[in-house]
């Protein structure tokens, strides 16, 4: 528990706000009236609802667990769903769709007893059998989940999702309708948080079967957490109400949530100024007064802002030109003069707040693996275009997902690469939904993206970069590197793990793929009738104990 403990120490997350646009008016409602009269000519009092008003910043990637894997799509599912545990307020692993569990011997078998209460919005049982089926489509590789990686602890789940092995080699099974039975290939000491993140929530084996589009839309749409989907108009907002099916809905307050879907930082902010949102994140112009006013909330966030290279395109398929890119950013000058949010400048890509075997900051160990050395900068460039045989740099776009915020990071950049290495590099944007799409199937040259852990973890971070999955983005492949993951994953010995995952890391940055910018946090202005939403610093909001007065 102390790791997880640990993870409140962690650098860093501005949400990243992308994509989609909407009016002015789209994170307001009217609001219910507060009293009627009574046939006496009396008035009296009607129960206000408890509406929070939220902006999900760009539109939902998807409902549909395995494949809504990023900022835009957790923490709805983490309110509209649960799996057999959940984070609480103090952030680490507790009982939720399962009440308890027992652990083999050897740490490799766990048995889940799911709650006899435990039921789907439709009044449906939660059954061992909807996790059987969710935890195989998770991995199948038809589903093409970008999270199916998280469940290679599972025997059997890596050759599955590979297509070297079969669902029937998944060690999953019901024992019965509220047994659940799951064998690891190791123990895994974060095994109980990783299974809190939603990649692996159930999903209603009889609606999805007979629906397979049943997250598209509200109507259709199934959950067994604390509230319900109940509106949904794509890319303008969509509104959550209580479920009372939830097996906890007693500690529920709120009984509505509204999401805003807007993609511009100011526009946010001038809707909480008016009322119109409860929450806001804070504009970088307005950031340093807001800050020194003590009026934002800052939390700890486990996560880096940093760009990928495409190592399959020119011209950065030479290590020393993308090193020469690397070291011509000035993070420093990034967080003091553009995002100017408090956040720390990375130099290695694991964050803060992940102690070791002896007690000590994997970061502060690891030390620093990139700097900013124009002159350095320069002759590597120099030395890779020579290896090229480039008397002329190809032409470089650098590619963002659209948002006020990554703009400006992106025109920082522009100039650093026109002043520390004479580079004219080209900018393009793209919403959010198509800019994924695109970056996964490796069509940008350089493009900004962001990592939120999914556990308490440094294995988290850079399992990311294994050859071939979906969350790798750069093409880059180096079988040491796979090999020192695969090992780590399997290691009992925490300082053999830790060691394992040091030297990985020295190899990430010997070679480049990426470049990290800053490590998140997250900086919130905040409704004074508003408490109890619990931001996760694995990248998720919590609204079960959040209320509005």
């Amino acid at each position: 528990m102390k790791r997880f403990l640990s993870l409140l120490l962690t650098g860093l997350l501005i949400f990243v706000l992308a994509a989609c646009t909407a009016k002015q008016g789209a994170g307001t409602e009217p609001a219910p009236t507060p009293e009627k009269g009574n046939d006496d000519g009396k008035k009296e009092e009607v129960a206000t609802e408890k509406v929070l008003y939220l902006n999900n910043g760009a539109e939902p990637t998807s409902f549909d667990p395995p494949i809504g894997f990023d900022s835009y799509s957790w923490s709805a599912l983490n309110n509209l769903m649960e799996g057999l545990t959940r984070l609480g307020t103090n952030h680490d692993p507790e009982a939720a769709t399962a009440e308890k569990w027992d652990v083999s011997e050897d740490g490799k078998v766990y048995t889940f007893h799911i709650r006899d209460n435990a039921k789907w919005s439709n009044g449906d049982d939660v059954t061992a059998g909807d996790f059987v089926f969710a935890w195989k489509r998770l991995l199948d590789p038809e589903t093409g989940s970008p999270a199916a990686f998280l469940g290679y602890f599972i025997e059997g789940a890596e050759a599955f999702n590979n297509s070297e092995g079969s669902a029937d080699d998944v060690k999953v099974k019901a024992v019965d309708d509220k047994t659940f039975e799951v064998t690891l290939v190791s123990p895994q000491a974060y095994f109980l948080s990783v299974i809190t993140n939603p990649a692996f929530f159930p999903i209603n084996e009889e609606v999805a079967t007979e629906n397979p589009k049943w997250f598209a839309e509200a109507a259709t749409f199934i959950g067994n957490g604390p509230f319900n989907l109940t509106e949904w108009e794509h890319d303008s907002h969509f509104v959550m109400e209580k479920n009372d099916q939830y097996w906890d809905a007693g500690t529920v307050k709120l009984d509505k949530v509204h999401w805003a879907i807007i993609d511009d930082t100011n526009t946010e902010y001038q809707m909480f100024q008016t009322g119109n949102l409860d929450v806001s994140d804070v504009p970088a112009d307005l950031a340093e007064q807001i800050l020194s006013e003590g009026k934002a909330k800052v939390e700890d966030q486990a996560g880096d802002y940093f760009y990928r290279f495409n190592v399959t395109m020119e011209p950065f398929q030479n290590v020393n030109i993308r090193k020469a890119f690397a070291m011509a950013i000035d993070q420093q000058q990034i967080v003091d003069f553009v995002t100017k949010n408090q956040q720390k400048p990375a130099y290695g890509f694991v964050s803060y707040g992940f102690n070791d075997a002896n007690g000590k900051d994997f970061r502060e160990t690891a030390g620093d693996l990139i700097k900013t050395n124009p002159e350095e900068a320069k002759a590597l460039l120099a030395k890779g275009m020579e290896e090229e045989g480039y008397t002329t740099l190809p032409e470089v776009t650098l590619t963002y997902s659209t948002s006020d915020s990554h703009k400006k990071i992106a025109e920082a950049l522009q100039q650093m690469f026109k002043d520390n290495l004479g580079v004219e590099v080209k900018l393009a944007n793209m919403e959010w939904n198509v800019f994924a799409g695109e970056q996964t199937a490796l069509k940008f040259q350089f493009s900004r993206s962001s990592f939120l852990a999914d556990y308490a973890d440094p294995i988290n971070f850079l399992e990311n970069f294994q050859t071939g999955l979906s969350m790798n983005r750069t093409g880059w492949s180096n079988a040491k590197y796979d090999q020192l993951i695969k090992d780590a994953k399997n290691e009992a010995d925490e300082a053999k793990r830790y060691e394992m995952m040091y030297e990985a890391e020295r190899i990430l940055f010997d070679e480049m793929p990426i470049v990290p910018l800053y490590f998140y946090n997250q900086v919130n202005l905040e409704n004074e009738a508003v408490s109890g939403i619990v931001r996760h610093p694995v990248g998720y909001l919590e609204l079960k104990w959040a209320d509005k007065n």
